[in-house]
């Protein structure tokens, strides 16, 4: 099981939008000194949705190699084709990775037995590791406990990104899919309080700017250890209200360019942060002590 702090991590790119690689190898090199235990290429945060289906095997395959195993690595592999995700997800698995984290079909808003017939379509199309991605915020479509604790009992489905905010969740969840099932919050606001709750780790946004401090507040939170997950929360309280005043990435790439590890580059539609959300994006910064 693949546990603790895991970055979700942005796809930098130059200013004129096309990939830059070298600050990509860059950042990866920094998670692995700072602790991070994981990295998830390609997803939410990785701009999945901008790239092309060539630049999302590509990240992928300069992502294994850069890792070299020393971390392991996830790979975004979700679509609302289900035969794109098996696609995905099979070229994903020739590429190395660890395992294969897939969202639930956007836009299509299916039923919880079309949510339950997809996943099943690509568990058994794909033998590779796969986590779930239930995040109905931005999908339109919410993936219930008891659809999950279906999926639980295929072999290769070994866990669920849970994004709703909603903490009890976790605790459904638990119960429907057994100790061996892991629970990974997806939610940096509540993250704490799932991970002390019995989830496995966190799949985080704000790991892109303090992967040091969300390290150590996953090692807490995951022993049981309230009062120092608490101090460490605390200081990223801000961090994981401000990195979603605009819609995610945008607010965390502008805090890394902010921080003088990316550069600028986004792409349409996303447009960079705007300037009335700087103070309060480089306030959070200061106040987890990163700039």
């Amino acid at each position: 099981m693949i546990t603790g702090s895991l970055v979700a991590i942005v796809t930098p790119m130059h200013s004129n939008g096309e990939l830059d690689w070298e600050s990509m190898s860059a950042l990866v090199e920094h998670h692995i000194d700072q602790g991070t235990d994981g990295i998830v290429v390609v997803g939410t945060t990785g701009e999945s949705a901008t790239l092309t289906v060539q630049e999302h095997c590509e990240a992928i395959k300069r992502m294994v190699a850069q890792v070299n195993g020393r971390i392991p690595v996830i790979a975004g592999t979700g679509a609302n084709s289900t035969l794109e995700a098996v696609h995905l997800t099979a070229e994903a698995k020739v590429l190395g990775v660890d395992a294969c984290l897939l969202v639930t079909p956007y836009y299509n808003k299916p039923t919880q037995e079309g949510l339950y017939l997809h996943y099943k379509t690509v568990a058994e199309s794909v033998a590779i590791p796969q986590i779930l991605y239930n995040v109905p915020g931005r999908t339109a479509v919410d993936m219930l406990p008891e659809t999950i604790g279906r999926l639980s009992k295929l072999d290769n489905i070994v866990g669920v990104k849970e994004a709703t905010g909603i903490v009890e969740r976790g605790t459904q969840i638990r119960a429907l899919c057994g100790d061996d099932f892991a629970i990974y919050s997806g939610d940096d606001a509540t993250g704490m309080e799932l991970m002390l709750q019995g989830a496995n780790g966190v799949i985080s946004v704000v790991n892109n700017v303090a992967p040091e401090i969300m390290h150590d507040l996953c090692v807490a939170a995951i022993a049981g250890d309230r009062k120092t997950a608490e101090q460490l929360n605390a200081k990223i309280d801000a961090l994981s209200k401000n990195l979603f005043l605009e819609a995610n990435p945008i607010p965390v790439k502008w805090a890394l360019q902010e921080m003088g590890m990316i550069q600028s580059g986004i792409r349409l539609p996303l447009t960079p942060l705007s300037e009335s959300h700087h103070s309060a994006v480089k306030s959070a910064l200061q106040q987890a002590g990163l700039i």
